[in-house]
């Protein structure tokens, strides 16, 4: 199969969408959804059309589809989009940055961020486990190491001794 990026290979619409402010996922799953869908963004004509009224009409013409909706989708900012897709009962959600996605009250209330101490002197944020145990809590000791904080020791368990790492070293290979 080719590369889609985030587009389902076999499913038409099922992918991302720029929107005015951002970037939404739309998951249309079937025919029935896909005629709502049109109809949520204005465009009801294109469940009529013989080019998009099936999924597989819809996947033979996927760049011609996915073009008329880009084109729909860049109209209005996501939150609008969302409201009315929700609305018409289409799958579909945000694509959040990583600020956006812990700012989230679910990923608040699950603690899904965790700051650490570096050795730099900064808290580094990381991301938490979202395993939760009901009798053994998970804990966070180390920040993300350093470029080359464990390369010797990694090395010399592969077996290398000291004057190899070195070698490999003043080589450039490793840091």
């Amino acid at each position: 199969p080719r590369r889609r990026g985030n587009a389902h290979p076999n499913i038409v619409p099922y992918q991302d969408f720029a929107t005015r402010d951002g970037r939404i996922i739309v998951c249309v799953g079937n025919d029935r959804q896909f005629a709502r869908f049109a109809e949520a963004i204005g465009a009801p004509e294109l469940a009529a059309d013989a080019r998009f009224s099936t999924n597989a009409a819809r996947v033979a013409n996927r760049k011609a589809l996915v073009a008329i909706i880009a084109r729909r989708m860049a109209e209005k900012e996501s939150a609008d989009w969302l409201e009315r897709l929700k609305a018409a009962r289409i799958p579909a959600g945000p694509v959040n940055t990583i600020a956006e996605a812990f700012a989230h009250p679910q990923a608040i209330h699950r603690g899904l961020k965790v700051d650490l101490d570096h050795p730099l002197g900064v808290r580094v944020p990381t991301v938490a486990n979202p395993i939760r145990y009901s009798e053994s809590a998970i804990t966070y000791r180390d920040p993300p190491p350093m470029l080359g904080q464990h390369t010797d020791a990694i090395l010399a368990d592969l077996g290398y001794d000291a004057d190899e790492i070195a070698r490999l070293r003043e080589a450039g290979v490793v840091e």
